[in-house]
């Protein structure tokens, strides 16, 4: 029994290369629109697409070079199927030019420049494929010989994907920037030198030579952001293949960033990174070169010929559909090739081209057709235990599912770690569609660019000149708010040391839910202290929001840690909470204050033991503590209380930036870019990071004989 009729089998084999080769072409024109909109769109339903059409791509093109394979090796019964495969031959160098991809995106994630050999083995299968179809229709027709320069075009995009992935694969990224081998001074001339002067009887000791010192490269605080950007580009882009870095690198960096503002500052981050980004995930490597530039005259042009002379040539022999789809992928093919060389002027790397010859035309950036390019979303997610506790964004098409009696009761119990049942495996599910909906994206504030711009350049000052100074960076980069508490004008160590000494996720858990009970709890006070300080409140409420997601939902950029289980248990004892004072709670500020009321003279741990890995109540002993702070006898003011508490949240953010791996933080540029890997550059260009291995250079020492 056929499970299609044979009426719709002939149809489909009528129509299956012509389908597709136009959904080739559709996938095409996805992939050159939103390849580059993935760098400042943090949203996911845009990755999903383009990750459907990055592989679907690929597919569609091959399997279509297949069947016109299989189709053109079957005999020919008529001169009108000769004359119409003839024609499809002609498609296949274009689903070569399919295979080559846009300029915009030749890898989706960083695993796929490791697999630049099967691209490769893939260029030579689909060539080879494409060629055994040009030669099977071969007839001596015009089609036949337009062929040619299509199949150039074709070989010369493909060729410059596979290069630009392997140029950024990890293994050659290091390896096109490791220096050439320094075997120092030749130590052993100088001790052969030394022995045989001491041997002779002579008065031999070493002297320094004092060498002139390298001029370090200032940076002209009012230079272009674009050229400052590229410059320390060049360096920093180490950082990215787990290279060292020199002291000459940190001082040429700090003379930059200690003589000008915060908003430059980030913007020459972000500038940074956005190239970054076009190494690795574009075919950067090869479009801005002048090799590219020539290629990409080549392939232009032969198209453009080969367009030319098909409408000149006799094609009344052919159908009219197949004509519309090799009018349709001629015109693609130079339509995408002229958005390419568009979003090609419109990039940072031109613009940085024009500045250095002192032209930079705005008008370049054609912003008609394509708007000023953006370097990154600009913003950070926020994830909140609380309002995930509250259930203040409940999932509404299963809402009325959970109303049923038994479900609702065998989903508490599970939510509360009593039963697994038989909602395990749904309830894994809704955590996960409930963790999405709980999340939010915020713009990043100017007052926490701001924070963490002085938090640096404080941190990077105390350093800056000390005999001492690899010592003193070493314990900023592993300061995750110990040192804050320990500051003279706090000095709070002693009481809430042991907050910040724990595991790195459980100080997290710790001082999240702490800082959200005193920012709901403080709102409500009468002393107005809490209205003269509105920016650190609101910043601190933002950094802990912020690093509660990197915790949850960004594991991997933190230290290793059992963050997960401590998470899940806190909001399961929340939940239970919630549910013995239901009717008392109306919403997050009265939450807070039931929080409080606990009494909590005596810890969690002795009360509960250790098999629960929440948190919750240690978190309410913390706030407890920060409401209860003096100086002198004298209660902390709102004011210095929340200038604390953002301090230690700026401190765990910078230790959160500098533990997490260059690989992890390259993957995030992809995903619109994350406020912690411009964090973690920033660190960087202050100085502050455990990547500057060389501290003072070549030792040169002189034998002097008395």
């Amino acid at each position: 029994m056929e499970i299609f009729p044979e009426r719709v089998t002939k149809l489909w084999n009528e129509w299956e290369i012509r389908v597709l080769v136009v959904i080739s072409l559709l996938l095409q024109i996805m992939l050159i629109m939103l390849g580059n909109r993935r760098k400042y769109i943090p949203r996911n339903r845009i990755r999903v697409i383009l990750w459907l059409a990055y592989l679907g791509a690929d597919w569609v093109a091959a399997v279509c070079i297949g069947v016109l394979s299989n189709s053109l090796g079957d005999d020919c019964e008529n001169d009108s199927q000769k004359t119409k495969k003839v024609i499809w031959a002609f498609w296949a160098p274009f689903l070569l030019l399919h295979l080559g991809g846009p300029d915009t995106i030749t890898a989706y994630a960083m695993e796929d420049n490791e697999l630049w050999l099967r691209h490769l083995l893939g260029l030579l299968v689909q060539f080879g494929g494409a060629f055994y179809i040009f030669l099977l229709a071969w007839k001596g027709m015009p089609l036949n010989i337009l062929a040619i320069p299509v199949f150039v075009a074709g070989l010369i995009k493909y060729g410059e994907r596979t290069w630009a992935l392997r140029s950024a694969s990890s293994s050659h990224f290091r390896d096109d920037m490791l220096p050439r081998p320094d075997p120092g001074p030749n130590y052993a001339k100088i001790m052969g030198d030394y022995t045989l002067q001491k041997s002779q009887g002579f008065n031999v000791s070493f002297k320094p030579v004092t060498e002139p010192s390298a001029k370090v490269n200032c940076f002209d605080p009012d230079a272009p952001v674009l050229e400052v950007g590229y410059a320390l580009f060049k360096t920093f882009k180490r950082l990215f293949a787990d290279l060292i870095l020199t002291f000459r690198d940190r001082e040429n960096s700090q003379s930059f960033f200690c003589n000008t503002d915060w908003k430059k500052a980030f913007d020459v981050v972000e500038v940074e990174l956005g190239f970054m980004y076009d190494v690795l995930y574009t075919k950067a490597s090869v479009s801005y070169c002048r090799w590219g530039h020539l290629l990409r005259a080549v392939s232009l042009s032969f198209t453009v010929s080969t367009f030319a002379a098909f409408l000149l040539i006799h094609k009344h022999e052919h159908s009219t559909i197949d004509l519309i789809i090799t009018f349709l992928l001629l015109v693609g093919a130079i339509v995408l090739e002229i958005y390419a060389i568009i979003v090609l002027l419109s990039s940072d790397w031109t613009m940085l081209c024009l500045s250095k010859h002192k032209k930079a035309f705005s008008c370049c950036r054609l912003p008609i057709l394509l708007p000023a390019e953006k370097r990154w979303s600009n913003s950070m997610v926020q994830y909140n235990l609380l309002s995930l506790c509250l259930k203040e964004k409940p999932i509404k098409c299963l809402g009325p599912l959970r109303k049923l009696p038994y479900v609702h009761e065998m989903w508490w119990k599970y939510r509360l770690g009593q039963d697994e049942g038989i909602l395990h495996r749904f309830s894994h599910v809704y955590e996960m569609l409930e963790e999405y909906r709980y999340k939010s994206y915020v713009p990043v504030s100017t007052d926490l660019k701001e924070l963490i711009f002085q938090h640096l350049k404080e941190k990077s000052n105390s350093a800056k000149g000390q005999s001492n100074a690899n010592a003193i960076y070493k314990q900023l980069c592993a300061g995750r708010g110990d040192l804050v508490l320990k500051k003279e004008k706090y000095n709070c160590h002693s009481d809430l040391g042991w907050s910040v000494e724990e595991d790195f996720d459980q100080s997290i858990l710790l001082w999240h839910i702490a800082t959200d009970l005193l920012y709901y709890t403080d709102e409500q006070d009468q002393n107005g202290s809490s209205v003269r300080t509105p920016d650190l409140r609101a910043t601190s409420k933002l950094v802990s929001d912020y690093m509660l997601y990197l915790l949850v939902m960004r594991s991997f950029m933190l230290p290793d840690g059992i963050g997960q289980m401590r998470f899940q248990d806190s909001c399961a004892e929340a939940i239970q909470f919630f549910q013995d004072n239901k009717a008392d709670i109306e919403g997050r500020t009265e939450a807070c204050r039931k929080f409080l009321r606990v009494n909590t003279e005596v810890s969690p741990l002795e009360v509960k033991g250790d098999k629960s890995k929440s948190v919750l109540f240690d978190a309410v002993r913390l706030a407890k503590y920060l409401k209860s702070l003096k100086t002198d006898g004298e209660h902390w003011s709102n004011e210095k209380r929340w200038e604390m508490i953002c301090d230690v949240w700026m401190e765990m953010l910078c230790y959160a930036a500098s533990q997490c791996g260059w690989k992890e933080h390259a993957q995030q540029l992809r995903r619109g870019g994350e406020l912690l890997t411009h964090v973690w550059l920033l660190m960087a260009h202050f100085g502050i990071s455990e990547h500057f291995k060389i501290s003072q250079g070549h030792a040169r020492s002189s034998v002097v004989v008395n």
